[in-house]
């Protein structure tokens, strides 16, 4: 007897119990995922990092899947806006998250209130790529290295400046961090986004930023910013010249942003597994990596729990960075 006669037989078997149903509809319960298109939604303008980080890795998910993987841009309130789609999105895995650093670690704690809870609305599903800040100066600044800049500092406190693309986000927590990790009183100089910091970086308006390799790269290879140091602990391959805080010695002040993925709360277990497998499978491919790194990023996966962590050590660190400069958006 084939196991279609038998399970149709076995159906009609049990018809006159109260399992009847749960049983003859299961298969249909069980229909694989995706069968339709998944959006990824980015939760801020497209063109940056974490947008051309997200597509890369869409369209690989879209050919592993067989189905249409989009990105949908939901900018806004430093990346809120997109959050709150999603926080009220259906988890049923057809609308996942592309958060960073300042989505998920820097944000709960800096504004003081957000239309969601950021502890209980998404479940991490995994990171896939880092991206490492790069330490960029004026041409005009008499300092070639770190420990040129840092005893100039030291010299003048509170005489040199950093820009930041604005209050609370990560290029500015990262010059905060790394004026603890000197000892340096620096002046912060916001701005209301991160090209405009760039325009009065080059123009010697302020003496220096950190900003993404994405952003500085270009810059820094036609002469037009001096790239001091990456903030990861390895170098990239798109400044191999650039040495490391660390190597530049410093120590304590990694910082730069991350991207991953996550779904809203509730997402099924089966579900968030496979695209964490299939996020994986995407982060082995050697074209995605190369693609990756031509952007300034790194590929990096792991496990669910790992992202977890990620999360939550980067929040509790910045946290007291926040706490301690008495900042705060409402």
């Amino acid at each position: 007897m084939s196991p279609l006669r038998f399970s149709r037989r076995l159906c009609l078997t049990i018809a006159a119990t109260g399992l009847s149903a749960l049983w003859c509809t299961l298969p249909q319960a069980q229909t694989a995922w995706p069968t339709r298109t998944v959006t990824i939604v980015v939760p801020f303008a497209p063109g940056g990092g974490t947008d051309i980080g997200t597509r890369i890795v869409a369209q690989r998910l879209s050919q592993l899947w067989g189905q249409s993987v989009v990105v949908d841009n939901k900018g806004g309130a430093g990346g809120n806006v997109g959050l709150e789609v999603v926080a009220r999105a259906k988890p049923d895995g057809y609308t996942l998250l592309t958060g960073n650093v300042g989505t998920q670690s820097i944000n709960p704690t800096l504004y003081k209130k957000l239309n969601y809870n950021p502890d209980t609305a998404f479940t991490p599903i995994g990171l896939f790529a880092e991206l490492p800040f790069v330490l960029a100066v004026t041409n005009s600044l008499p300092a070639n290295n770190v420990k040129e800049l840092v005893a100039l500092a030291k010299s003048k406190p509170n005489q040199l400046t950093y820009a930041s693309s604005g209050n609370g986000g990560s290029p500015h927590l990262s010059a905060e961090t790394f004026k603890i990790a000197t000892d340096t009183q620096i002046l912060h100089v916001p701005y209301k986004g991160g090209g405009a910091a760039m325009t009065d970086l080059i123009s010697g308006n302020v003496h220096m930023l950190f900003a993404s390799v994405l952003e500085t790269s270009a810059y820094i290879k036609s002469g037009k910013l001096k790239g001091l140091a990456i903030t990861s602990q390895q170098r990239v391959s798109a400044l191999p010249d650039t040495p490391t805080l660390q190597e530049a010695g410093v120590t304590g002040a990694e910082s730069g942003s991350w991207l991953g993925l996550l779904a809203p709360a509730g997402t099924p277990k089966e579900i968030v597994d496979k695209v964490s497998s299939s996020l994986q499978q995407v982060l082995a491919m050697p074209d995605v990596q190369q693609q990756l790194l031509a952007q300034g990023a790194v590929a990096k996966g792991g496990t669910i729990a790992d992202f977890v962590k990620l999360i939550a050590d980067d929040r509790k660190r910045y946290a007291r960075i926040i706490q301690d400069n008495k900042l705060s958006i409402d």
